[in-house]
Formats: C-alpha cells, sequence, structure tokens
C-alpha cells in the first residue's frame, strides 16, 4: 500500500518527483536553519548570531550580513547595529516559514537542487532546542514541494559522546512517529532508489572514533529505519583514505565506510586558494574517487565560497583573521567547482546555504555591513546574489550542460 501511495504523489507531482530522483548531477547546500531572535517565539534568545546572550556591536558571532530586504516587515528583525547610512541592521530568524520559504524560492530561481538539513544529535535530547528545528523542518519539507526543490536529514554527531548512539535513532523515530517524516513525500531525496539519510563526523581525529556507536547507527539505517533500509551518506574528514592529517589512523573507518552508499569528506578549510583547491583535487580527490568506484559508492565532493569566523572566535576569547579565506569574488568556489569535474566528480555539496557564523554562506548577503566594533566581510563590487548564481551553474556543470575554462568565471547573462 505504502509503495502505491508512492507512486501516486510522484505522478501527482512530477516536478518534484524528478528533482527528488538521485543526486547525479545535482549541486545540494547544506542548510543550517539555525538562526534565532529574541522575539520569534523560539525562547532561544540569539541563537548563533552572538557568542553569548547579547547580539550588539562587540558582542557578535557572524562575519557575514543576511540580506533581508526581501521578507515582509513582520519577518526582519531590527538589531543595535547599523548600516553605513544610519539605517536599522536588520537579521532573519530561521524558525519563520516566510524565511524558509524565501530560501527555497531563491533555490529555485538560481538552479539549486535542494538541501540537506543540519539536524545536531546533541540538540535532539533538549526540547528547547528540538521543538524549533522540528518546526524548521517541516518549513523546509512545504517549501521544497512548492518550489519543486528536495531535501533529505543529515544529522551531525559533533559533540556527542560516546555510547550515546541511540539519542540519534530515538529522534529518528521521533521524526517518523510525530512528524511523519515516513509519508510518502515527493519532494524528499531518495538515491539509490531509497530515502537518503546522512551522518555527520565519522573518522576525524579532533574527537573520540566512537567506532561502535557508528557501527549501530550504519546498521540500523541500511535495514530498520525504514521498511527496506536508507541509502546511507557519510561525512568524513578530508584525508580518510590516507588516515592522516584530519582523519583517525584506523583502518577500520574504511571497513565502515564501505557499508555506506555515499562517501563526502569535508575539505572547509583544507586549503585556502585556487592552487590549493587544484593540489587537492588532483593529488587526493582523484584516488578518493577511484576508491569509491572500486566499491560502487558514489562520492560527493565539499565545495565552499570561503571562510571567515573573526567574530566567532572573538566571543570565545580566541583570535582570527577577518576573511581568513578569501572569496576572490567567486574565483575561490568556482576554482572547486572546476577541479572536481575534471577529477571525474558528477555531483557537489556546497557549503554552506546559510552559514553566517563561519562565513561560508552562498544565499543573498549584504555588501554594506554595520561597521564598528564588530568586523564583517564583504565584497563591495559583488552583486548579493552572486553566489546564488554561481552555486546555480555549479549545477549545470555537475550536469555538463556547460564547460569551465580554466581560470574563468562563467560569463553571466543581465
Amino acid at each position: 500500500m505504502r509503495s502505491f501511495l508512492l507512486g501516486f504523489l510522484l505522478l501527482l507531482l512530477p516536478g518534484v518527483a524528478k528533482a527528488a530522483d538521485g543526486l547525479a548531477g545535482k549541486v545540494m547546500c547544506g542548510y543550517q536553519g539555525w538562526f534565532r531572535v529574541p522575539e520569534d517565539g523560539s525562547k532561544n534568545g540569539w541563537h548563533h548570531y552572538s557568542g553569548g546572550k547579547e547580539f550588539a556591536p562587540g558582542s557578535c558571532g557572524i562575519d557575514l550580513w543576511p540580506d533581508v530586504r526581501e521578507l515582509a516587515p513582520g519577518d526582519r528583525f531590527s538589531t543595535p547595529f547599523k548600516h553605513p547610512d544610519g539605517t536599522a541592521a536588520e537579521v532573519f530568524s530561521s524558525v519563520r516559514p516566510a524565511t524558509v520559504a524565501l530560501h527555497f524560492k531563491w533555490m529555485r530561481e538560481y538552479g539549486i537542487d535542494g538541501v540537506l538539513l543540519q539536524r545536531f544529535a546533541t540538540s535532539t535530547r533538549d526540547p528547547r532546542f528540538r521543538g524549533p528545528m522540528d518546526e524548521i523542518l517541516k518549513a523546509c519539507r512545504k517549501s521544497a514541494q512548492e518550489e519543486g526543490r528536495c531535501w533529505a536529514v543529515m544529522y551531525d554527531l559533533s559533540g556527542l559522546q560516546p555510547g550515546n548512539a541511540q539519542a540519534v535513532i530515538a529522534d529518528w523515530k521521533h521524526l517518523q512517529n510525530e512528524l511523519r517524516l515516513a509519508d510518502p513525500d515527493a519532494s524528499y531525496l531518495r538515491h539509490r532508489g531509497k530515502p537518503l539519510v546522512s551522518l555527520w563526523g565519522l573518522g576525524f581525529s579532533d574527537r573520540a572514533p566512537m567506532l561502535d556507536d557508528w557501527r549501530t547507527l550504519i546498521t540500523f539505517f541500511k535495514k530498520e529505519a525504514v521498511p527496506g533500509g536508507c541509502s546511507l551518506m557519510l561525512g568524513v574528514p578530508a584525508y580518510w583514505q590516507t588516515l592522516n592529517r584530519d582523519s583517525i589512523a584506523d583502518a577500520a573507518l574504511h571497513t565502515l565506510m564501505a557499508e555506506a552508499d555515499v562517501i563526502s569528506p569535508w575539505t572547509v578549510g583544507r586549503y585556502d586558494s585556487p592552487k590549493g583547491a587544484a593540489g587537492y583535487a588532483a593529488k587526493t580527490l582523484t584516488p578518493d574517487i577511484a576508491w569509491c568506484r572500486e566499491r560502487k559508492l558514489d562520492l560527493l565532493p565539499v565545495a565552499f565560497p570561503g571562510f571567515s569566523w573573526h567574530n566567532l572566535s572573538k566571543s570565545r576569547g580566541r583570535e582570527a583573521k577577518v576573511d581568513q579565506i578569501p572569496r576572490l569574488g567567486g574565483r575561490f568556489l568556482w576554482s572547486q567547482c572546476r577541479e572536481f569535474q575534471k577529477a571525474g566528480a558528477s555531483m557537489l555539496y556546497v557549503a554552506m546555504f546559510d552559514e553566517l557564523d563561519e562565513g561560508t554562506a552562498i544565499f543573498k548577503t549584504r555588501s554594506d555591513p554595520p561597521q564598528g566594533e564588530s568586523l564583517f566581510v564583504a565584497e563591495k563590487d559583488v552583486p548579493g546574489d552572486h553566489y546564488l548564481w554561481l552555486t546555480g551553474m555549479a549545477g549545470q556543470l555537475m550536469r555538463g550542460k556547460i564547460k569551465a575554462e580554466d581560470e574563468a568565471l562563467p560569463a553571466r547573462k543581465n
């Protein structure tokens, strides 16, 4: 009965069904959805806008300023920050359905296929944070259906302690039982004929290995999470194959990875220039793709537009350079897309759609951010939608509709 209902729904929504069918040729973005303001009803305060309770000049956790001018006045929130012209600087809340709807509208307009919705395992055990995350998931599902985009759940296991794998399983069952995630949904991304779930954080050297917990989770999602099991994507270190640098030095990592369907090495901060991206693609990504092909796995490489976490670091008592990895007007992001495609990649994950904290967002941001005690990254001569457009072009590159010329950005038509 379930398969019949799913097939019937797919017939009713052919555009959405096509968008949610497999990763091949797609460009997906990570979607944090973690920004909150005191007035949005979440009771989470200035969550992820500030490193503390206050969000004001000198007390800030973001390095890019979002462009919220397309939101209705009731979905924009004033702050103590001021733009250079003296107007109050406004922000958004991720829990507002209108915010999510606008983001998915941008995805459709610029040709971005969809998102992997971040769900933080440590937060799922606290109702104060799980409730708002549930609301954002509902909004993502609704907006994906309306805009013909796709989405899937990505569990980030950062901070989860050994022995707590059941927290992830319990949350998945919560999604199934209370939010009816298992109901036929033509917008939910399916890969290799099964709903895709991503688990991020396996094998990184900066945390406990937790290999027994990972075995439990891999078995659960492959065999038990839904009838027939899920397709599984694992977020792993950039140097997982050589088991060095950011990876644990344990060959058991390879055994666990071979159980998955998709491998996605995390490359944010692993290189800082087009030359570095080319070196990574040639020396690391190319043999990674070969390893995966030998085992009939797919590899989803991660590209990012730049990096900056000066204000977040300052709020934690540390120092970090503003604009630590420069965007170069898009040349840095495009160099990764170009080199990854040349290395054999046919799909792409762009980190992130809405990450203001670490300066990796590709959605619309202001080129005239507030000035003063808190410093922000801005490219004055770059249109606010430039990285949305460039990410959409990356999708065309992955689908073979355009070719990448060395060093050059694609031409943008007005």
